[in-house]
């Protein structure tokens, strides 16, 4: 399987597409820790749904996928960039009373929502939240689109330790230059055969294809999607300084430093008690040098 997202319409219907498969990028998600089965699955459909997402908004900026709960698994988060970098985590209340290893997302989670996180770089930042009410990421971001954003959404996601794969359908607001009625309600049906296997195993062409050869599909250049942490120093030092200076000046006594890691992709980073006196002083999130 390629790590790749492709676009994809039906000519003259209001009627789009997108077909994300990973491999490479998932294994390095999870070859950064030791997650259950269960959490692995998951985060592979949750790092699918954001590629998805990203995809779909055209934002300059990052888009964030996370599911808050109180089961426990009490966080999974995904986040992508236009770019193509994918990372993703999971937080593990306790890690015994984890079901089955093909339990669904709301027998994880408990109760629990979805925070969808738009950030572009200017402008300002934007959250939608929906509850989990079912027991699918896909059924939850469907209701997510009915309710948020007024659009027919439909999900297909799917992982299996070691593959993920995902296809997005949306009806766009129609015009008068798309005359067939029918489009979406013929489309979605054509995709409801689609399973597991075939999005996990079938070359995203070949899929297309399968499902939709009776169709006019145009189908766009993929993009390739990897791994890739944006964590940078200066990201960490904007953290740090969200603990303040009391917290700050008492690790840096009782250490002499501030030694700290990224949860993503476990890069350390080492801020001197002279750097963290610069992060103190400085007059906004971030010191402006650090050394």
């Amino acid at each position: 399987m390629t790590d790749q997202i492709q676009r994809f319409l039906f000519d003259d219907t209001n009627v789009r597409g997108e077909i994300v498969g990973l491999q490479q990028a998932y294994a390095e998600v999870l070859d950064k820790h030791a997650y259950p089965e269960a959490v692995n699955r998951q985060l592979g459909e949750l790092l699918s749904a954001v590629a998805l997402l990203t995809e779909t908004v055209k934002l300059d900026g990052t888009v964030s996928l996370e599911v808050r709960g109180q089961g426990a698994v009490r966080l999974l988060m995904a986040e992508s960039n236009p770019g193509g970098d994918l990372r993703a985590i999971a937080r593990l209340e306790d890690e015994a009373a984890l079901p089955e290893e093909n339990a669904s997302l709301a027998a994880l989670v408990g109760e629990a929502q979805i925070v969808i996180t738009l950030d572009p770089r200017e402008g300002q930042r934007y959250q939608g939240i929906v509850a989990v009410e079912a027991d699918s990421l896909a059924a939850c971001l469907e209701d997510y689109f009915a309710r948020s954003e007024q659009l027919a959404t439909r999900l297909w996601l799917a992982a299996d330790g070691h593959r993920a794969a995902g296809m997005l359908l949306q009806q766009l607001p129609d015009d008068d230059a798309h005359s067939d009625a029918d489009a979406w309600e013929r489309t979605v049906h054509l995709a409801t055969t689609l399973s597991d296997a075939e999005l996990l195993d079938l070359e995203q062409r070949e899929l297309l294809y399968r499902l939709f050869h009776e169709e006019q599909v145009r189908v766009f250049d993929p993009k390739t999607l990897r791994f890739g942490c944006t964590c940078t120093r200066e990201r960490i030092a904007n953290a740090l300084h969200g603990l303040g200076a009391e917290e700050l000046r008492s690790i840096v006594q009782e250490q002499g430093e501030v030694e700290t890691q990224c949860h993503f992709c476990h890069s350390h980073y080492r801020f001197s008690a002279a750097d963290i006196e610069a992060l103190i002083e400085s007059p906004g999130a971030g010191a402006p040098t650090l050394h």
